[in-house]
């Protein structure tokens, strides 16, 4: 084929059909639901990619760097963003070069989401979508775990009346409505908030961390111990690693094909907004960190830190839906009602998947440690590992190469380059982030159970036989440093 063909091709494939409506609504509802409902522009994308990175993380990134100190932070932040850019990059491609061929055999996907397993499937065979499906339901049913924790995590800041499990139950009820959300293209409005509300959060952050100033006898001892270490480092890793959705985003664009560098300047965002809150969050409390996953606990509660606590509460049932959705589509695919045309049937059809992570949510209530758990065991093979092995194997014919609707960036060496940019990832990512991160974050998270338990009522509470609350600068449990 002629590039010229390939290239008119490469712009007409994709084309958005919405899936959900049919018939022409009124000229009011149409206008008000193209602006707050169907969004498929690359702002669109965009916005989901940004709002979907720095969830309950922003929260959890001044934990890490109590952990790695305050320069291998900002390095892993930096190193993790590009190396996450870079594999979101790759999933774009594979996901182009996947749909291209479809439509040239003349498949219809007006009334079907391409998933990222059926990209495995299509270019790579049934063995890679099977590992690619269980890595990736696997890591975003606890994607969807975290949100149901940090939404109890978060909440109990406010309200202390109750229990962070009994805040589990209820959030749990709450973040179940987001069956009713048909796909990633209806998330516009939900997109722009969710950015909104972390870019407060951020900024709260780290101005009342510096209005706070550091607290008596403040300590920066990290990087301290190796299992530290690596657990912070993983965590970042899982920061960085949000593009498990990239597929489904992709899906719901008018033009997939323009989702190239979307990623990449959607983490140029995310760093403006977690390097200043961490950082700062670290100056200021330093190794009471250690003893404090959710930087909310050290912060004095004052209506702006409120403020904060809502907002992340519902930017949290906002990436609950994003997180869960992808499993919602493969779960309709398994039961044969993804085509159905009725969203209410649709929804009810979804509930049952909402119930393992509210189980799991109360069994590991692992506020920051299960991040980092996550992000070695799941997250290294399935926003890591997986794409960039799966770029080498799609093209690994001259013919493949030949033949591609994208070909690799001339500035990094075109297929040279990128082969062995996805040779770094696959060895890196496999030797730090799955082996030493998985080790050190097995044994963190092992050692929560034995402090905490399983089915915590309420973890990392202050206990309240206490007379009087400890000084700040002294605090009065260490669960991690012991290790």
């Amino acid at each position: 084929m002629e590039n010229g063909e390939k290239a008119v091709e490469t712009v007409v494939v994709g084309n958005y059909v919405e899936m959900e409506s049919e018939g022409k609504a009124s000229d009011m509802k149409s206008k008000l639901s193209n602006m707050f409902w169907h969004g498929g522009s690359v702002y669109d994308a965009w916005f989901s990619c940004a709002s979907n990175q720095v969830a309950q993380v922003l929260l959890t990134l001044p934990y890490s760097f109590s952990q790695l100190g305050m320069l291998s932070g900002i390095l892993f932040q930096l190193f993790y963003g590009l190396l996450g850019s870079w594999t979101a990059y790759l999933i774009s491609i594979l996901y182009v070069e996947y749909r291209t061929r479809k439509e040239r055999e003349k498949v219809n996907f007006r009334n079907h989401v391409i998933q990222w397993f059926e990209v495995l499937d299509g270019l790579l065979g049934k063995h890679w979508r099977n590992v690619g499906l269980a890595f990736n339901c696997t890591f975003l049913l606890f994607g969807s775990v975290i949100q149901l924790i940090a939404c109890a995590s978060n909440i109990y800041y406010i309200n202390d009346n109750l229990d962070k499990r009994t805040w589990t139950y209820i959030f749990g009820a709450c973040c179940a409505t987001t069956v009713f959300i048909p796909s990633f293209h209806n998330y516009r409005i939900w997109s722009f908030l969710g950015l909104l509300m972390t870019t407060y959060t951020a900024w709260y952050l780290t101005i009342a961390s510096i209005l706070h100033g550091q607290v008596e006898g403040v300590k920066h001892s990290g990087p301290s111990k190796l299992v530290l270490y690596f657990t912070g480092a993983t965590n970042i890793l899982y920061t960085f690693g949000g593009h498990a959705v990239t597929v489904e985003i992709m899906h719901a664009m008018w033009k997939p094909q323009k989702f190239k560098s979307i990623y990449l300047f959607a983490t140029l965002y995310v760093l403006t907004l977690t390097l200043p809150s961490a950082s700062a969050v670290y100056w200021a409390f330093g190794d009471l960190l250690l003893n404090h996953s959710n930087a909310f606990a050290l912060l004095p509660k004052n209506p702006f830190r409120d403020f904060a606590v809502v907002l992340m509460l519902i930017h949290q049932f906002i990436t609950f839906g994003f997180a869960c959705t992808p499993l919602y589509f493969v779960w309709e695919k398994l039961i044969g009602m993804h085509e159905c045309r009725s969203m209410f049937k649709r929804a009810a059809a979804r509930l049952p998947v909402v119930i393992p992570i509210w189980f799991l949510a109360i069994v590991f209530p692992f506020f920051g440690p299960i991040n980092s758990t996550v992000g070695s065991l799941l997250v290294s093979f399935t926003v890591y590992i997986i794409p960039a092995l799966a770029h080498v194997f799609t093209f690994r014919s001259s013919a493949a190469r030949e033949n591609a609707v994208e070909q690799p960036p001339r500035f990094l060496g075109r297929w040279t380059g990128a082969f062995t940019i996805n040779a770094f990832i696959v060895v890196w990512v496999f030797v730090v982030g799955f082996g030493f991160g998985g080790w050190a974050s097995m044994i963190n998270f092992v050692h929560q159970i034995d402090t905490f338990g399983l089915f915590t009522k309420c973890y990392q509470c202050p206990s309240p036989v206490m007379a009087s609350p400890p000084p700040i600068s002294h605090p009065h449990v260490n669960h991690t440093r012991g290790l």
